[in-house]
């Protein structure tokens, strides 16, 4: 068995679509803007795990979503094998961190936002 597929709540499925296509380099599995419907993978993994990235229209996707956010809880984590490269990458692109690459237990880890209302910690074992 495998995860094929995962959801993450967004505010607007198609910013999120520009921002994990455009931003992050992931490619695009199923886009259909007028179903607001929005799904990519990891253009370094194009035969795995996708994310759905879903409306959180439904009040309980609401509150699960915003009360995430504002308990500074990411919602995902990336896996990079060089945080400090991507890092730059991402900066330059305007990318808001709230956590720079920071030395952890398990490796180096920092956290930024999506612009759609998540946190994403961007994650490389040491």
């Amino acid at each position: 068995m495998i995860i094929a597929m995962t959801g993450v709540h967004v505010d607007d499925p198609l910013e999120a679509f520009r921002f994990y296509t455009e931003v992050l380099g992931f490619k695009e599995k199923i886009y259909m803007p007028e179903a607001w419907l929005a799904v990519v993978v990891s253009a370094e993994d194009p035969d795995g795990t996708t994310l759905l990235l879903e409306p959180s229209t439904h009040p309980l996707a609401k509150a699960y979503h915003e009360g995430l956010y504002a308990a500074g809880i990411p919602v995902i984590v990336l896996g990079t094998a060089d945080i400090a490269a991507e890092y730059e990458r991402l900066t330059a692109k305007g990318v808001v961190f709230r956590k720079s690459p920071t030395k952890v237990d398990w490796g180096i880890e920092a956290i930024f936002e999506d612009g759609c209302g998540n946190l994403i910690t961007l994650g490389q074992i040491a």
